[in-house]
């Protein structure tokens, strides 16, 4: 027995948009926490998918990737504006504004993969449906998160090694950020993001599955 591509795109869909809008919002929830108030008084600090839809990055791009069977599942949502001047300690608040997001991606995985090993509490019905859903959670927040954990700016984890690294390499990396989405475009048609991302997400997974399995 096999799903319906209208189901498996249902099924697809749920994980895929909270991955990435539930995301932003923690990068703006904890923002918010250390004094940069700019996504609360927008209205951006929220779980409605609505809010933090991107047509490309939440939509199109996921679909397309599915339609092709890629091996990697991933999108963007409309990013939570962060002011870190705002942050009571800029360069070290920057660091968990950062990994607020790679951080839920993570607990969503786990999430799904409890879910998953415990499919047989479920209606035998919904069996198959859940699966499928568990699967596409478990690697979208993966790829997600070890995606987002990349040292380049403008990633979650570029963001993390100018928190962490001195001045003046703090501002060099930094100043990479405004060439960084075409950096990461070549790596993903190079193919070269693909030999990065592939075993950082085998060992997430089997990490994962090893202690919540």
């Amino acid at each position: 027995m096999e799903l319906t591509i209208i189901q498996k795109i249902s099924a697809y869909a749920l994980p895929v948009i909270f991955a990435i809008t539930v995301h932003e919002a923690a990068h703006g929830y904890v923002a918010r926490y250390f004094g940069d108030m700019t996504a609360h008084y927008l209205n951006r600090i929220t779980l409605n998918p609505i809010r933090h839809i991107d047509p490309m990055g939440t939509i199109l791009l996921p679909a397309l990737l599915f339609i092709m069977s890629s091996p990697f599942l991933f999108g963007w949502a409309k990013p939570v504006p962060v002011n870190f001047s705002n942050l009571r300690n800029p360069k070290k608040n920057m660091l968990w504004v950062a990994l607020a997001g790679p951080a839920s991606n993570l607990l969503m995985a786990i999430f799904w993969t409890i879910i998953l090993v415990r499919i047989d509490l479920f209606p035998a019905q919904a069996e198959l449906f859940l699966r499928v859903m568990s699967l596409a959670g478990i690697q979208i927040n993966i790829v997600l998160m070890v995606l987002n954990l990349l040292p380049l700016p403008p990633l979650d984890g570029g963001r993390v090694a100018v928190s962490l690294l001195p001045y003046p390499w703090s501002n060099k990396l930094a100043g990479i950020e405004r060439y960084g989405f075409f950096i990461l475009i070549f790596l993903l048609f190079s193919g070269l993001l693909s030999g990065i991302l592939t075993p950082l997400i085998n060992i997430s997974t089997s990490i994962i599955f090893s202690i919540f399995g």
